[in-house]
């Protein structure tokens, strides 16, 4: 018997080698009606050139586009109010990601601050789950990296105060269009393919092992997911223009976003705020860092998912679920030491003396540790940060 579930996605998805050489003719089928765009991305992809080609066909098919690059990793509010100034000074009538998950966060988030002339909720009124209330303009997204899913999630992170990140999650950040293009991520760093990667890798095992909303389309998703991602981060990881591996990350990834964005993710992303709030360490390699020792953790209660997932990602590993979960958690440890990407707290400047309070304020993310497949107390935490030290 299937327990009732709700799933929620991107109702469109266009996968093309290349696509971003002709966006402006792919949104002018989309949306004939509209003129005033606004493309989100940030500093470095926007003076690197690896959007001209689609801020030329852009502006081939007649759309005038305002591109706004400030966005930075774990965006902080003001950034956001920012943007959201200059899309509606401009008259946006339509909002553009294009780039990284902050960049593409940002995007949701000026999608739906950027109508309200009267200002009718505040963005620190939508934090949480289901608070937002306005219509929003129409959102695409266009991923560069392979990692977040940022594209087809209905969640955007944003960086409020010194160190704290916050959700907001909503089905109003879904996107219209969500086009994947691996041209894109041709060449992108090891480093930041490593670590995208796992991040995505993450995406799918958490949905998996999902407490509350687990069912059975995100996990078909994230099964495929894992298969993609596991047999081609370190193909592209050893050869950046290996279009093959990156065009498997780029639909692995997605995929993995799709099943967590109806599955959501548990203690290993609960855990890594922490890491990339106080520590400002990007948010695939805070999850790599605890993704072994959370795993650990979950073991006795997840064992039989996790072997499950150990057939995806080391096919033909014999005997118990204990045994394929141990399996599972040592492939994953071998393929994060074989990307050179650190393995340990304090290879990213992390001392001891810190990992009480990243405890206490793993402690903070309620909605994701109700996921968890064992309950962590900040006891738990802070034994697992010892662990990943």
């Amino acid at each position: 018997m299937t327990n009732a579930f709700r799933f929620q996605t991107a109702p469109t998805l266009i996968v093309e080698f290349g696509a971003a050489r002709r966006l402006g003719a792919l949104l002018r089928a989309q949306f004939p009606a509209l003129e005033r765009l606004c493309v989100v991305t940030d500093g470095f992809l926007h003076k690197s050139g690896l959007l001209d080609p689609a801020l030329a066909d852009l502006a081939a098919h007649g759309w005038n586009a305002t591109v706004i690059d400030d966005v930075i990793a774990d965006p902080p509010e003001h950034i956001v109010l920012e943007a959201t100034a200059r899309a509606r000074s401009a008259g946006a009538e339509i909002v553009l990601g294009l780039g990284g998950g902050s960049s593409m966060d940002v995007a949701k988030l000026i999608a739906a601050l950027a109508p309200q002339q009267q200002q009718q909720q505040q963005l620190s009124e939508m934090y949480g789950v289901n608070k937002v209330t306005v219509q929003r303009l129409p959102l695409v997204q266009m991923p560069t990296t392979a990692g977040t899913g940022s594209e087809v999630t209905a969640v955007s992170i944003v960086t409020v105060g010194e160190a704290r990140k916050m959700g907001v999650v909503a089905p109003q950040l879904i996107a219209d269009l969500a086009i994947l293009d691996a041209e894109l991520t041709l060449g992108l760093p090891v480093a930041a393919t490593a670590a995208t990667g796992i991040d995505a890798m993450v995406h799918a095992i958490e949905a998996y092992t999902s407490a509350h909303l687990k069912n059975p389309v995100s996990d078909m998703l994230a099964i495929k997911a894992l298969e993609l991602l596991s047999r081609n981060l370190l193909p592209a990881c050893e050869d950046g223009n290996n279009r093959d591996a990156r065009e498997a990350m780029l639909l692995g990834a997605t995929f993995a976003g799709q099943a967590f964005a109806n599955s959501p993710v548990a203690a290993v992303h609960a855990l890594a705020y922490p890491i990339g709030g106080i520590y400002h360490v990007p948010h695939g390699l805070s999850n790599a860092l605890v993704l072994p020792h959370v795993l650990r953790f979950n073991a006795d209660s997840a064992a039989h998912l996790y072997a499950e997932l150990a057939d995806v990602v080391v096919p033909g590993t014999t005997g118990s679920a204990r045994d394929k979960t141990q399996a599972l958690i040592e492939n994953l440890e071998r393929i994060i030491a074989k990307t050179a990407i650190p393995a340990r707290l304090r290879d990213v400047g992390i001392e001891r003396e810190g990992l009480a309070r990243m405890a206490s304020d793993a402690m903070l993310q309620t909605r994701l540790l109700v996921n968890n497949p064992r309950p962590v107390s900040e006891a738990d935490a802070l034994a697992i940060y010892n662990a990943a030290f």
